[in-house]
């Protein structure tokens, strides 16, 4: 084996010649395209643990041969991050895993957190030259995925190239994806970093939002470890706008902050009975059982319904149904108001929500909660809708059937229909323009009306997925730089 370790894996070195020159693009076509192993159904509604199981080593070989490695590889342009994904891919093929690792390393400060929850199929894998030809993409994630974890299982650590230090601290508002990737790419350049986390736990959504059985724990944390060994610095339990104000922040020596604090306000329908006792956002039971471990010996409760309803058809709402069959529920249901075509939802998430005998109920839109003598919810009235023509966002409308109106028994129901920013950071600083969704406004740069201040992630989008906010990360953290250095 070649053991070039050029991170950039540059097409035209001879191992990668040799390897294109090894099979002919039909043959490599020819290879099917490797299926992930995962838990049972039935045990895996039983425990947390995680559903995916990994490729093995033969599976990563094999699937990465099925990569054309071409000359203009499309599936980069798919990913908000810019992996050099051939790069890393043919790494594996000739079985440099160590090699991949570092190809990944180089502009993902997260590969085994985006390997198991960015939605490929939307992104890099829906560019993969294989969708012309009629045949499934490259398994782009699977094999993310193995590049990290088999880096983390033999306890190694890619090489990262850091510059000399500059002297200049950064502050970061927030431990999620965003925060991490810019933090990532700032001690890179030389920057002096410290990240401030709210909650008692580092992580931000990774640990509060996603349940174990989908992202675990220690995937999580071994990837702030290698945060840590390149020198970022985190504090826990203090709240920017509150804890601390920007002022204190520039009082501290800080020259710049990047506010990458997320989308942590829930949204509600605004329909009678929200207050009952059982009804809850998807926000408030995720956190209850991820992070605080209500349900399994913790000391935070959380409610074991035994008729779930989970009101959204997105991944937020898929993992609260999931956890809720977990927690012992008999029937647990997802409401959506469309069809399961329109569900925002990763198939992925669908298909092993179907598999652990989740119902869905498409369709059907919440319009009361009902309630027992206790104030507990005891039922809910749904009401039957039809699809009508596409909105500006390009799915059809849902409309109501008139006098279309089923009841159904719930003990619990969660709710799933959106987040809006956190306003406690726009709040507290003057000046900070802020939309009136509660987003903070940025130019192209991702810099706010504050010169000093930067932000990305949620707190600009309202709510997306990990990847991108990962992708504010990197271009506020390129931003940044060129103004704190005059480029």
């Amino acid at each position: 084996m070649d053991c070039n370790t050029d991170k950039t894996s540059p097409r035209d070195a001879e191992w990668r010649v040799r390897l294109r020159e090894a099979m002919s693009a039909k043959e490599r076509a020819a290879i099917p395209r490797a299926k992930m192993p995962m838990l049972d159904p039935a045990y895996r509604i039983t425990c947390n643990e995680e559903v995916n199981q990994g490729l093995s080593a033969e599976q990563a070989v094999l699937e990465a041969k099925r990569c054309l490695d071409c000359p203009d590889p499309q599936c980069v342009t798919g990913c908000p991050v810019g992996i050099d994904i051939p790069g890393f891919i043919k790494n594996i093929q000739r079985e440099a895993f160590a090699e991949a690792a570092s190809v990944l390393k180089a502009t993902s400060a997260l590969p085994a957190v985006c390997g198991r929850v960015c939605p490929q199929e939307k992104q890099c894998e829906s560019r993969c030259i294989y969708n012309k030809m009629k045949k499934q993409p490259v398994a782009i994630g699977y094999l993310e995925r193995f590049a990290a974890d088999t880096e983390r299982t033999a306890g190694s650590r890619a090489s990262v190239t850091k510059e000399a230090p500059r002297g200049i601290k950064i502050a970061v508002a927030g431990s999620g994806p965003a925060g991490l990737s810019f933090a990532g790419d700032m001690i890179k350049r030389g920057y002096d970093v410290t990240v401030f986390e709210a909650l008692h736990e580092i992580g931000g959504v990774l640990k509060y939002g996603i349940p174990e059985f989908r992202l675990p724990n220690e995937v999580v944390d071994a990837e702030l470890d290698a945060l840590r060994e390149l020198g970022v610095k985190f504090r826990k339990d203090c709240i920017i706008g509150k804890t601390l104000s920007y002022d204190d922040l520039l009082a501290e020596g800080y020259r710049a902050v990047f506010v990458a604090s997320g989308a942590g306000l829930p949204r509600f329908m605004g329909i009678p009975g929200e207050n009952l006792s059982g009804v809850m956002s998807s926000n408030e039971y995720l956190t209850r059982i991820n992070l605080m471990g209500a349900g399994h010996g913790g000391m935070t409760p959380v409610a074991h319904g035994k008729r779930v309803a989970v009101i959204g058809g997105g991944n937020t709402a898929m993992d609260s149904v999931r956890t809720a069959r977990r927690m012992g529920a008999e029937r647990a249901m997802i409401i959506y108001r469309r069809s399961e075509a329109e569900m925002p939802a990763r198939l992925e998430e669908v298909e092993h929500a179907k598999e652990e005998g989740v119902e869905f109920l498409t369709l059907c839109n919440p319009v009361e909660y009902r309630g027992d003598e206790q104030g507990r919810v005891k039922s809910m009235l749904v009401q039957r809708m039809e699809l009508g023509e596409p909105g500006p966002d390009g799915r059809r409308s849902p409309v109501a059937i008139e006098g279309a109106i089923d009841e159904i028994e719930v003990d619990e129901v969660i709710v799933s229909v959106g987040v809006s920013p956190n306003p406690l950071i726009p709040d507290s600083i003057d000046g900070l323009a802020v939309s009136r969704r509660g987003t903070i406004e940025v130019d192209d740069d991702l810099r706010s009306s504050i010169p000093l201040i930067f932000a990305g992630g949620d707190i600009v989008r309202g709510g997306a997925t990990v990847i991108l906010a990962m992708g504010d990360g990197r271009r506020a953290a390129a931003a940044m730089h060129r103004f704190l250095s005059g480029e």
